[in-house]
């Protein structure tokens, strides 16, 4: 390609776009590590986008109504870090740059949401970026019909990469994008046809115009080194009422001489051949030099959005005193001040008039209170709206003729669900809750744990819980699934036992700011095991003593979900033996564990022998309560699964893997002696 002619063609745009060539050069070079050619190949359609589109102020960067940018394909971190420190990021300093992927340093090998405020959120698994947008767009939807275009009116923006596009959580996102005509939201494609094996045609022949046309979206095509063309189709894209995809013919590692192959997606580190890379720029040869013209630029471009955010925050002021602390509130993240009261009325209800029901019935009883109270919860489901109980009278449905709706049909998409919802979260103002089995959690995981690593209080709702899922057979009973959401850090996971223990449960989610909840609910209906109204929330402490041994305590019987039940099934027999025997119920292993040694020592004294019971395998996290957390308990034993289900009636199945009172009461005396 003619770089002579580019540079000359607008020689002003074509610097600034060389600045971000050079840095990254520079950066990837001296860590010695990195991804050279996307942020080289992609310049100047992110020159364009932030000089002349993009509502941004550098000095405000969680400014409310600012526009969304997400880079998708986040393995090009450099194109974000080096824009962010051209314009004047106060975080993003020319340190930063230079340790680039180094320890300690915000600028890490991908853009993590938690160490720099203007990365909206954190990518590098491809095509989570675009999953993200979705929901970063229809929080802008939502949130306009409620507060109006004064207030919320802004964009989306993604740089997307080939291997996005083939990620299968890519078709989720754009399926669901498209059929909510999501006018907001627009991707720039990096159609560089490379990926680190070689060509996409090695692997793919995707007419991805012809894909996204098909999906409903806005579709344009454009040489995605010409500023003028990346100007106009960002322009007609922002009039579009559907969202938008310009597909940008680009060079990976232009001017370079790894350009247009395979060698170019990664670190380009040679001495030479990146001194020749940059005097076809036209940049200064020293490492992390840029023209002193050149960075007053790009300040300016990072300090052009302070006015809008001025007028923004006029506006603002124009709003009800009501609508501006709702609206201030749900970006704290603050729960109203009647939900905890709230919480105890059903707490009392429940406890008075001890239904026997389902948790998956239980969670929803507590949404019906918690809904109303908090107009920032969204809810979903994928497909399973009748089963996982996630709609509540209130929420209204959200689609293109209703924006103030609170619940998504999601269709058949469990992945692009548990992403966009982080999306949301991440956007702000919004509280996204959806649900699953949680034998599809396999499908969601991805999401799920980045929103764990990007401390995204999204809620999960996982239902069907166990082999009391039934006559569905294996496919549907999740055996191991527990112990893999509570091997992941920052993960609360709640297995309620009765509707009460639900209700604390999700009290916790709708107020937690940095951790995601995973909410584990039964199929089958459960008795209401919390009988003695308790003002205090004891989920909270993770596990607490349910009922205590009426003699000497020889057993402790530890439980969760729908085995705490069994658990006191087990308790009635022992004690009617003269055996004395404690039950702990322990929905949340993650909060008893935050808990000082002195409760935890108080709940779990040593001595008495121990059996835990869960219609799951043993593994993720049971032994450290069974063994003692020094591994002093020489007696100890697990009720539960070593294998997977059958299709049979709920009932017949824990009889024939013996979780039962009677198997619970044989290891209990067994290891007695």
């Amino acid at each position: 390609m003619d770089l002579t002619a580019l540079r000359t063609a607008n020689p002003e745009h074509w610097n600034k776009a060389a600045a971000i060539r050079a840095l990254t050069l520079d950066a990837v070079a001296a860590a010695n590590s990195g991804h050279s050619g996307m942020p080289i190949g992609m310049a100047d359609v992110a020159t364009v986008l932030f000089e002349k589109h993009l509502k941004f102020d550098v000095k405000a960067p969680k400014w409310a109504d600012r526009d969304r940018f997400i880079l998708s394909a986040g393995h090009g971190s450099m194109l974000i870090y080096s824009l962010l420190y051209l314009m004047g990021d106060e975080q993003v300093t020319l340190d930063q740059i230079k340790n680039f992927r180094q320890m300690g340093a915000l600028t890490a090998g991908h853009p993590e949401n938690f160490l720099i405020d203007a990365v909206e959120t954190t990518t590098g698994p491809l095509g989570q970026g675009i999953a993200n947008a979705v929901g970063f767009a229809m929080a802008e939807e939502m949130q306009r019909a409620h507060y109006g275009k004064k207030v919320v009116d802004h964009n989306t923006y993604v740089i997307a990469g080939d291997g996005c596009l083939m990620e299968g959580i890519s078709q989720e996102a754009i399926g669901i994008a498209g059929r909510q005509k999501l006018g907001k939201l627009i991707v720039l494609w990096d159609n560089n046809n490379i990926t680190i094996d070689g060509s996409v045609e090695l692997s793919d022949r995707t007419n991805q115009i012809q894909r996204f046309k098909a999906s409903g979206w806005h579709v344009q095509e454009i040489d995605g080194h010409d500023p003028e063309a990346i100007d106009a189709a960002i322009t007609a894209a922002k009039k579009a009422q559907k969202p938008s995809m310009i597909a940008c013919k680009t060079h990976i590692a232009l001017g370079h001489a790894a350009q247009d192959t395979s060698k170019g997606h990664g670190a380009l580190t040679d001495a030479e051949q990146l001194k020749a890379a940059k005097e076809a720029y036209g940049a200064p040869l020293g490492a992390f030099e840029v023209p002193a013209e050149v960075k007053a630029q790009w300040e300016a471009i990072g300090t052009r959005g302070a006015a809008n955010r001025a007028a923004w925050e006029a506006r603002f002021a124009e709003l009800s005193k009501q609508k501006q602390e709702r609206f201030n509130r749900a970006y704290a993240l603050e729960a109203p001040k009647k939900l905890s009261a709230a919480i105890k009325a059903l707490k009392k209800q429940i406890s008075e008039e001890q239904p026997k029901v389902a948790t998956r019935k239980s969670s929803e009883m507590a949404l019906a209170v918690i809904n109303p109270l908090m107009p920032e919860t969204v809810g979903g489901s994928a497909d399973l709206t009748g089963s996982n109980n996630t709609k509540t009278g209130d929420l209204g449905v959200f689609d293109t003729d209703n924006r103030k709706g609170r619940y998504v049909y999601w269709g058949i998409r469990e992945h692009g669900m548990a992403a966009a919802m982080n999306g949301m979260t991440l956007h702000g103002g919004m509280r996204p809750y959806g649900g699953t089995f949680f034998c599809f959690t396999d499908y969601a995981r991805p999401s799920m744990r980045l929103a764990a690593l990007m401390k995204t209080p999204t809620v999960f709702v996982m239902t069907h819980d166990s082999i009391g899922v039934g006559e569905d057979g294996p496919t549907h009973q999740p055996v191991e699934h527990l112990a893999i959401c509570r091997a992941t850090p920052n993960t609360y996971v709640f297995r309620p036992a009765d509707t009460v223990e639900a209700a604390e449960a999700w009290e916790i989610a709708v107020t937690a700011k940095e951790t995601p909840s995973v909410m584990v609910l039964t199929r089958q209906n459960l008795p209401t095991v919390r009988t003695e109204h308790k003002l205090s929330n004891l989920t909270e402490k993770g596990a607490y003593v349910l009922a205590e041994a009426e003699g000497k305590r020889q057993v402790i019987l530890i439980a969760t979900g729908s085995e705490v039940s069994l658990a006191m099934e087990a308790k009635a027999k022992l004690e009617a033996e003269g055996i004395g025997t404690r039950v702990v119920s322990m929905p949340c292993m993650e909060l008893f564990a935050q808990q000082d040694e002195a409760y935890r020592r108080k709940v779990l004294p040593a001595g008495p022998v121990r059996v835990g019971i869960e219609a799951a395998v043993r593994a993720g996290g049971w032994d450290r309560w069974l063994l003692g957390e020094r591994g002093q308990e020489k007696k100890a034993a697990f009720v539960g699964m070593d294998r997977f289900g059958a299709s049979a009636p709920a009932g017949e199945l824990f009889e024939k893997f013996g979780i039962t009172a009677e198997a619970t009461v044989a290891k209990a005396k067994e290891l007695l002696g």
